[in-house]
């Protein structure tokens, strides 16, 4: 939703600075690469020892990237494979931030509740972002667009929940994460629905 409502206005912000990356030589590959190994590494160095705030500003900070990846690909001109890498790697991402909320669960706060539901968020991420590559695959890319919660949003919820609870805020983690696995739940469905009808759309 936030890629519907916000795209325009963040782009005038990122994308002067991604060209202005682009003349000093950075690539937008590099950039991605960049970003997702420092949201990796950071996600699992703070999450698992209980540095929340930690965890949340610095993986908050190399997501960030992700946004002037975008903008430099704008500059620069996209390439078939700096779109797939970019793929991969915001699916990694993924996987090591919820990977890493759920191994604070079991081991830190000694909720299972808790990593049960981040989880989940792991798997759902990871599947609604299949659904959209597969739609792509099969020529139903657009009915695959959007839904409920997408990645930006996603990231805010786990995030806003890590950062509540590093501040002192009980249970802010459970309840971000058992949110987002029912809107993620929610926006597969959303989905596959979606998909179900243009492809009956293109059999008539």
């Amino acid at each position: 939703m936030l890629n519907i409502f916000a795209r325009a206005s963040v782009s005038r912000v990122t994308d002067p600075i991604g060209a202005a990356l682009v003349r000093a030589g950075l690539t937008p590959n590099a950039m991605t690469l960049i970003g997702t190994a420092g949201a990796i590494a950071c996600s699992l160095a703070f999450f698992p020892n209980g540095m929340l705030l930690a965890g949340t500003f610095t993986v908050w900070g190399f997501v960030m990237l992700d946004l002037l990846d975008g903008a430099m690909a704008r500059a620069k001109g996209s390439t078939p494979f700096g779109a797939v890498l970019d793929a991969t790697c915001d699916r990694l991402v993924d996987g090591a931030l919820f990977a890493a909320i759920a191994w604070w669960a079991f081991t830190i706060d000694a909720n299972p509740r808790t990593a049960a539901a981040a989880l989940l968020c792991l798997v759902f991420a990871q599947v609604i972002s299949y659904v959209k590559a597969r739609a792509e695959a099969s020529g139903f890319g657009d009915a695959a667009n959007g839904g409920l919660i997408e990645r930006a949003e996603r990231l805010i919820i786990a995030l806003v929940g890590t950062g509540l609870q590093g501040l002192g805020v009980p249970f802010a983690v459970e309840a971000s994460q058992w949110l987002l696995a029912v809107l993620s739940a929610i926006t597969l469905l959303q989905r596959v629905v979606a998909v179900a009808r243009a492809a009956k759309g293109a059999s008539l």
